[in-house]
């Protein structure tokens, strides 16, 4: 982990996606994003991350609660919503619970939006898992758009900006997979982060 005292600090928040399941620590997105960033020049350390396999949004929260005081990050990322969906839960819910959860982020990021970076909910019904466990792929599909629907435009009214890493879900899902057959493998996390890392580019020379 990097641990120049004059870098800047990062807290990453979510799910499986964020802690990464089923692949070697460094090859989690974040910390794949935190090296690019300091390969272009950005002074980052490595993050510190709050997220845990199966986690919904309440419970996304229950662990920053756990884990205060959390105190404030020079950049924070989210991440999270996947087992909202598939526990059958309300697109309506998870906006509430997603806007509760995006405002902590800012918090955490010094009350700045434009610290603050989200990433779309990945489509998980294109992997042998979905077809497996017998989910309808059309129904997942649609379910996530929904509730991507709902997590942009809470981050449109909030002023953070929100990266689509689903149509590369979509497109490389099926194949880019760690060993269990629904969680991404490393390689498709670089992808994520090569989407991810423009942005956050332009936001940390602000």
């Amino acid at each position: 982990m990097a641990s120049d005292a004059a870098a800047l600090s990062y807290l990453a928040l979510g799910d499986s996606y964020t802690i990464g399941e089923s692949v070697p620590p460094e090859s989690r997105w974040p910390v794949q994003l935190a090296r690019a960033l300091r390969d272009e020049g950005v002074a980052l350390d490595d993050p510190r991350i709050i997220a845990n396999t199966g986690w919904t949004t309440d419970e996304l929260e229950w662990g920053m609660d756990s884990a205060e005081p959390l105190g404030h990050f020079d950049f924070v990322s989210l991440l999270v919503g996947v087992n909202n969906q598939y526990r059958n839960r309300s697109a309506v819910g998870y906006r509430g619970e997603f806007h509760t959860l995006l405002k902590r982020a800012i918090t955490c990021a010094n009350g700045r939006a434009d610290r603050v970076i989200v990433l779309s909910i990945p489509d998980w019904s294109v992997t042998p898992f979905a077809r497996d466990d017998k989910r309808d792929a059309a129904t997942i599909a649609a379910e996530i758009d929904e509730f991507n629907a709902a997590a942009r435009s809470v981050c449109e009214a909030e002023g953070v900006a929100f990266v689509d890493i689903t149509p590369c879900s979509r497109e490389h899902g099926a194949t880019l997979l760690a060993a269990d057959g629904l969680h991404p493998s490393a390689q498709m996390y670089t992808l994520w982060t090569q989407q991810v890392l423009p942005v956050a580019q332009a936001q940390l020379s602000r």
